[in-house]
């Protein structure tokens, strides 16, 4: 697809695939329509996404500096977000849809599922309640929710939702790169359980690149997650 900060738009399996770039909180406040959508965002710089519930003095940044301070509607701890570190995907279910879920619990096991086919190897789909709570509260990475995809004990992919009486959207996170030391310095104080996890309990996404050769990025894990999508 194109480059560029207005939304382009394409077609795969009966998914409308949408590319859009600018700022995180932009982003997050663009709205989607209730078909089953698949959006793509890149941001243009550094930024400290808090979850819809979290007090603004968790981040230890302010707004106006180098570090972008957004906040997104659906639930959950902070994310970190910065050029070309990560593959962010909103994937929209409209309410009535086969793939819609009236149980919040369960809602996103099927987009795990997708998921898992592209992390590949031994990833799970997390199927049991909320795990480390508290610290996922601070920090998404630091638990584990449902639908969420984990592989050797670690997070992979991330999920969070915003749902309608129209839509459910499924806010995903899965890291190329993973060093957590901009996050917390970003975050600032936070308790151990925390800072172990952010750093021993997160793990980058496989983008499908052979041995040896530069990754192929972004692109490469979003084309393998249209194909692992069920088709409709």
């Amino acid at each position: 697809m194109p480059d560029g900060s207005a939304v382009r738009r394409a077609a795969s399996g009966g998914w409308l695939v949408e590319r859009v770039a600018g700022g995180a909180g932009e982003l997050h406040r663009h709205p989607v329509d209730a078909r089953r959508t698949v959006r793509v965002h890149e941001v243009d710089g550094p930024a400290l996404v808090l979850g819809s519930t979290q007090a603004d003095d968790v981040a230890a940044v302010r707004p106006g500096g180098d570090v972008e301070v957004a906040r997104r509607r659906s639930g959950g701890g902070a994310v970190w977000l910065a050029p070309g570190e990560q593959v962010w995907v909103d994937v929209v279910v409209p309410a009535g849809d086969p793939l819609w879920d009236d149980d919040v619990g369960r809602a996103a096991h099927w987009l795990g599922d997708s998921w898992a086919l592209v992390a590949g190897g031994d990833a799970q789909v997390w199927r049991g309640p909320l795990e480390g709570r508290a610290e996922g509260s601070v920090a998404c990475f630091a638990g584990l929710g449902p639908g969420e995809v984990r592989r050797g004990g670690s997070k992979v992919v991330g999920i969070s939702q915003r749902r309608t009486s129209r839509l459910a959207r499924f806010q995903c996170v899965a890291y190329l790169r993973w060093d957590p030391t901009a996050f917390l310095a970003a975050l600032g104080p936070v308790a151990p359980g925390v800072r172990s996890r952010l750093a021993d309990g997160v793990a980058p996404i496989d983008d499908g690149s052979p041995r040896g050769v530069a990754g192929v990025g972004e692109w490469g894990v979003v084309e393998r997650l249209l194909r692992a999508l069920p088709a409709g």
